[in-house]
């Protein structure tokens, strides 16, 4: 007669026959990358390295010098950055910078918005109205900035003086007050389009239904923008501004296209000016400015990255 004992090992399932040794040898291979990877990595990282990370460690290392570009050169230390915070013209630089950057991703994302609202509508010929809207986007920002330097310079006087608007019958890019205005109107009529892209992938995913009930609880237009539209599309306009603020401080060929950094140095840029150091014979002093400059962005990459996160927009 069977026992209870003897029952108990019978319906014990057998032990493992797959020596320790061999498990952690199979688990070790399965974590084991693929050399594959490291020949396609490799490489990138080695020009990423020779192009960008040894060009800026010279810069930094030069920064610390009194090289102008040519002939012999000495170390000075931080000599360089004390000469900058006292420096007026990198003050007004960076203050132009920032100014112009934040008013040009306000504007940029208003039109953006809008353009995209009426895109998004049941229209006539709404492809074809899409296809005109984003032919700036892929304009070159130079010829764009000549052409509109014409038109500030030449046309838009005319037209001006002929029907008796005396405030634009002399070109705006010679105003030292307004010459940045005609800076960002440019920078708006070429970035808009690219923002408006994303806001119309935002206005798509919103589900139809949403606005269905809304028309049942008798919401107006103004309100199912503000109530639904606006907080379902935020992930959008935080990826639109972020992107848009950071690359609106680098923004070079526009004005030198329009104004070149003046009348005097009202339109100079953070960027010009760190340019100047490659033919003006500050080199180093101008690389010291592009070290400090490459901090504030960084800065600010680290704030929005952290913005983005604890909204959980995935770019």
């Amino acid at each position: 007669m069977t026992t209870t004992s003897e029952m108990a090992q019978v319906s014990q399932p057998a032990a493992s026959t797959v020596p320790p040794k061999a498990t952690s040898r199979a688990i070790r291979s399965k974590n084991r990358i693929d050399p594959t990877y490291y020949w396609m990595v490799v490489p990138v990282l080695a020009l990423f390295a020779f192009f960008i990370t040894l060009p800026a460690l010279v810069g930094v290392f030069f920064s610390l010098t009194n090289y102008a570009g040519y002939g012999d050169w000495k170390f000075i230390g931080l000599s360089n950055y004390v000469n900058i915070f006292k420096d007026p013209a990198i003050l007004q630089s960076y203050i132009f910078t920032f100014v112009f950057a934040l008013t040009t991703t306000v504007v940029v994302n208003i039109v953006a918005l809008a353009i995209a609202l009426g895109l998004n509508a049941k229209i006539k010929w709404r492809t074809g109205i899409r296809t005109v809207f984003f032919i700036p986007m892929v304009l070159s920002a130079l010829v764009v900035s000549f052409v509109f330097n014409y038109l500030f310079s030449n046309t838009l006087p005319v037209l001006a003086d002929r029907f008796g608007v005396t405030p634009l019958a002399t070109s705006i890019l010679a105003n030292e007050n307004l010459a940045w205005l005609a800076i960002v109107l440019v920078t708006v009529w070429q970035a808009a389009p690219g923002a408006t892209i994303i806001y119309l992938a935002g206005l798509q995913s919103v589900p139809a239904e949403v606005y269905e009930a809304a028309d049942l609880d008798g919401a107006g237009s103004f309100r199912q923008f503000l109530s639904l539209t606006l907080p379902l599309i935020l992930g959008y306009l935080v990826i639109n501004v972020i992107l848009g603020f950071k690359g609106f401080l680098g923004t070079y060929e526009i004005i030198v296209g329009l104004t070149g950094g003046g009348p005097g140095m009202a339109t100079q840029s953070v960027a010009m000016r760190i340019f100047s150091g490659f033919t003006g014979g500050d080199y180093s002093y101008q690389m010291a400015n592009a070290v400090i400059y490459f901090l504030i962005t960084l800065l600010i990459s680290v704030i929005q990255l952290r913005l983005i996160q604890r909204r959980g927009v995935s770019l």
